[in-house]
């Protein structure tokens, strides 16, 4: 017999990779951040949002200025972080809401240090929505790799699409720059580990 699936959890995992956005009330930085990867990613990411103490409505300084930009807010409502929603999303970024969101293995946890939009005006917001904007183009080229449809660093193991890309490889390989840095080849004019150890005779 199947689990009823609580209303306040997300999708199950999908064949596209997915990140989560979370900050303290899924109300400005966590909203803009899922909006940008669902508008340029094109759909080929899936996206979600949600608040470890989610307030009742979307900042309106924060609609404001993603109108500017063409993405439109104001139906969107703040929601309640759950277990579910991190555990049907390959990437975990946090903003802002310390050790509130649960951790599971072979998931991807990134945190961003950006400014809280709570309580700022529109000229405010909008440095802040930049920011976001940079940050999701960036997610999103490791995401997808070079925008022919293949996973940044599976492409390299598995050569599996976008669409079918869980190779059975922790989330975290998907993330090469936080790995730890492979040796350097011959011919570089960096030490090998074995020459490190050694000194030139006197």
């Amino acid at each position: 017999m199947s689990e009823t699936v609580p209303e306040t959890a997300f999708e199950t995992v999908s064949a596209r990779p997915s990140a989560l956005f979370v900050c303290v009330h899924n109300a400005g930085r966590s909203q803009m951040a899922a909006a940008f990867l669902t508008r340029l990613s094109d759909g080929r990411v899936e996206a979600r949002s949600a608040g470890s103490a989610p307030a009742e409505t979307v900042n309106p300084a924060v609609v404001a200025a993603m109108a500017e930009v063409g993405i439109d807010l104001s139906a969107d409502v703040p929601k309640v972080l759950t277990p579910e929603a991190v555990q049907a999303s390959d990437v975990v970024i946090t903003m802002g809401c310390g050790d509130a969101c649960p951790v599971f293995p072979g998931k991807q946890y990134l945190d961003w240090k950006l400014d809280d939009p709570a309580g700022q005006g529109i000229e405010a917001v909008r440095p802040i929505r930049n920011e976001i904007e940079t940050r999701i183009r960036a997610l999103l080229a490791e995401l997808l790799g070079g925008g022919d449809g293949t996973c940044v660093s599976c492409v390299a193991r598995c050569g599996a699409p976008v669409t079918a890309h869980h190779c059975g490889r922790p989330a975290a390989r998907r993330f090469p720059e936080r790995q730890r840095r492979l040796p350097e080849r011959e011919g570089s004019s960096r030490p090998t580990r074995r020459s490190r150890g050694r000194r030139s005779p006197a």
